[in-house]
């Protein structure tokens, strides 16, 4: 199976420590974090996602906002810096502990943090990367190029994310 995100989700995954909207939102949420943290492959999709489901039957749905169209539009230029890749519509990523080093680093840093101006839950956000992701629901091993498990944001990348 493949896990359907938005490109602002991108971001959001990597500070998610079982916060939401309401109890449905984070059940789902949570069952989403225990397949990419399996490494199921994520595909980029416009508009809701799998993390949005539970929110979509509301009268006015927070997830077909013209503000949060405009969230996923900075993640996936910011995101596409970094990682060096296209981000839109279609692409596939495979989530890897590498990877989630990579982009939590440099969100860490702010580099990749355009999209999360104005949002709600940016407070928490710098306070779980503060706090060294050490709460957050989606988890994978790192390696280093040579293969060898690295430990919890050890692993740096010699290059930086340029956005």
């Amino acid at each position: 199976m493949t896990v359907r995100l938005r490109a602002h989700h991108l971001l959001c995954m990597l500070t998610y420590v079982g916060k939401g909207y309401s109890p449905a939102f984070v059940d789902n949420y949570e069952a989403i974090a225990a397949r990419l943290s399996a490494g199921e492959e994520i595909e980029i999709v416009d508009g809701p996602d799998d993390i949005c489901a539970p929110l979509l039957s509301g009268a006015q749905p927070h997830c077909l906002g013209d503000g949060v169209a405009e969230r996923d539009r900075k993640a996936a230029e910011a995101v596409a810096a970094c990682l060096v890749m296209t981000v839109a519509a279609g692409t596939r990523v495979k989530p890897s502990g590498s990877l989630l080093l990579h982009l939590r680093r440099t969100f860490a840093e702010g580099d990749i943090r355009t999209a999360c101006s104005g949002c709600e839950w940016s407070g928490l956000c710098d306070a779980v990367a503060a706090d060294g992701y050490a709460n957050a629901r989606i988890a994978m091993a790192a390696t280093d190029e040579a293969g060898h498990r690295q430990g919890h944001l050890q692993y740096r990348l010699s290059t930086r994310c340029q956005t």
